[in-house]
């Protein structure tokens, strides 16, 4: 196990042909790109944390029947430093990087007041992203990288504190109806305020302003303002209806004066992340229309999440579906120095990951009593008037050890039934993909022994008329060094196999990636 996350794992830049098994959809035709962390040793230096290793991109192409992979390191500044000194230099969240023993006195008392307010890396090693034509790597820092999705080729380097004043991002942005993508970060104590800020990125721009980026014409749709100055929640991502932002105001916090002295005294920016679970999560709903939060307070218990899977509107109530635990242990687990401990099949998780519904009334009776349950639709979510005018949340549970949550992006925003998830259960490591109805509870799931299946991607059939009609696409690593990494193709519907494409090269675990249509790739002219 532990080659198969912390060894560092070798790029193939040059396509391989796949050997294909089965039967693969005809309609199937473009690329499947992944991101995550390849690169965990430098030299003689190494990462603390798993969550900190170099981006290696890796992509499956669909041509007529027949698959392709290959893989390349992002060739981030960050990489680019790191190699040349053959040895980690910039900081990741894990693990703080400090200068060569041989620099003189006058390059380390620099490199120590460079990081009171840090220069983040654009090692983007998260997900990927789309806005308008062009797809980015992206990672939680403020920069991205473009990439070419062909060729896994890195190119321009994006600033977003150029464009809008946020310093941290979410790697989990929104798409819309129009092809705007929107996204969140925190802009910390900026003209003295610290907020979350909602913003926009267009798709296109102007014809007259043609070799302008996008990025140019970013607008800020709206601002939360933190409960905290100084001490900021951290998230994963966020919410979207027909008519509202969701940000979810966790109690998992980052300490803003401990981050700029992390440096000096020694101790890494995660170290200055800390759960405070007897404080409250807040909800916070934005309207889209007047760009403004809503008036009433909702809350609930203290929880630390990730990943939203959906949310909706009906009947007068908000509905959201996230992936909760009762502490922050499993960012814990991917430290490198104990990860093996974790990943014994005899240790389970402190904290499983719990599928759970919140409903939010966003009608009600000003005058109802205090304590009366003010949903009114059949669920065992509950929302309760206080005293104050506060609504204190008690969520419906869905389902528990599902994570990596994907839908039918058709859904996104809308009444929906199915998740696709990755199956936890002794390990923070998935061992099954799973389909979930929300509805009626039922799931499906695919495992084989010794078998690693990553995120599961849906994707539409051309012809689809229900929810569920397409197929899932998921990269699968082999804990048997005997068989080769493989990635499977199942029928959504029945989540039975349909093909697998095997690659006879070693593959590295993700985190998150997207499906590019052929219809949707520049040509390789373009």
């Amino acid at each position: 196990m532990d080659t198969l996350l912390a060894r560092n794992k070798k790029e193939y830049p040059e396509p391989i042909k796949a050997e294909v098994r089965g039967q693969l959809p005809i309609w199937l035709q473009g690329i499947l790109i992944r991101n995550g962390p390849g690169m965990h040793t430098i030299g003689d230096t190494q990462y603390n944390h798993w969550f900190d290793g170099l981006a290696l991109l890796h992509s499956f192409t669909f041509k007529n029947g027949e698959v392709y992979y290959r893989s390349k390191y992002l060739r981030s500044d960050t990489y680019n430093h790191n190699i040349e000194a053959n040895r980690i230099v910039v900081s990741e969240f894990g693990t703080m990087a400090y200068p060569d023993p041989c620099k003189n006195i006058f390059a380390k008392a620099f490199t120590y007041l460079s990081h009171t307010i840090p220069e983040f890396t654009d090692n983007c090693l998260i997900n990927i992203m789309r806005t308008g034509e062009d797809f980015y790597a992206t990672s939680e820092t403020n920069f991205i990288r473009k990439i070419n999705p062909r060729t896994l080729e890195t190119l321009d380097k994006v600033d977003y504190s150029k464009y809008v004043a946020v310093n941290v991002t979410t790697s989990h942005p929104h798409y819309d109806s129009d092809g705007n993508t929107l996204n969140m970060g925190t802009s910390i104590v900026d003209k003295g305020k610290t907020k979350y800020v909602l913003f926009k990125i267009p798709p296109s721009v102007p014809e007259k302003e043609k070799k302008k980026s996008c990025f140019k014409h970013v607008e800020v749709v709206s601002s939360i303002p933190s409960r905290s100055l100084l001490h900021p929640s951290y998230y994963h991502s966020f919410g979207i209806t027909e008519n509202y932002i969701i940000f979810v105001e966790q109690p998992f916090r980052l300490d803003i004066v401990k981050m700029a002295t992390a440096y000096i005294r020694g101790v890494t920016w995660a170290s200055c992340l800390a759960y405070h679970k007897e404080d409250k999560t807040w909800f916070h709903f934005v309207d889209k229309k007047t760009k403004k939060e809503l008036s009433t307070k909702f809350y609930t218990d203290a929880m630390v999440f990730f990943h939203h899977v959906n949310a909706y509107e009906e009947d007068g109530h908000i509905i959201f579906d996230l992936i909760a635990y009762a502490d922050n242990s499993l960012y814990e687990m991917f430290y490198l120095k104990t990860m093996n401990t974790y990943l014994d099949e005899n240790s389970k998780l402190t904290s499983v990951p719990i599928c759970k519904r919140f409903v939010v009334p966003l009608q009600y009776d000003k005058d109802a009593e205090v304590g009366s349950n003010l949903v009114k639709l059949p669920t065992t979510a509950t929302a309760v008037k206080e005293k104050d005018g506060n609504i204190y949340c008690q969520p419906e549970i869905l389902c528990e050890g599902i994570e990596l949550p994907r839908i039918n992006y058709d859904y996104n925003g809308k009444k929906y039934k199915y998740i696709f998830a990755t199956k936890l259960w002794w390990s923070p490591v998935p061992s099954k993909v799973t389909k979930f109805n929300v509805q009626t509870k039922e799931m499906l799931q695919w495992g084989e022994d010794c078998c690693w299946p990553s995120e599961p991607i849906f994707i539409p059939s051309p012809d689809a008329k229900e929810e569920d009609d397409g197929i899932v696409l998921t990269c699968v690593l082999n804990g048997n060094p005997k068989k080769a990494p493989f990635l499977l193709v199942l029928d959504a519907k029945t989540f039975k196999e349909l093909g697998r494409a095997l690659v006879d090269v070693e593959i590295h675990l993700d985190l998150h990636g997207m499906f590019i249509p052929e219809k949707d790739l520049k040509t390789e002219t373009e």
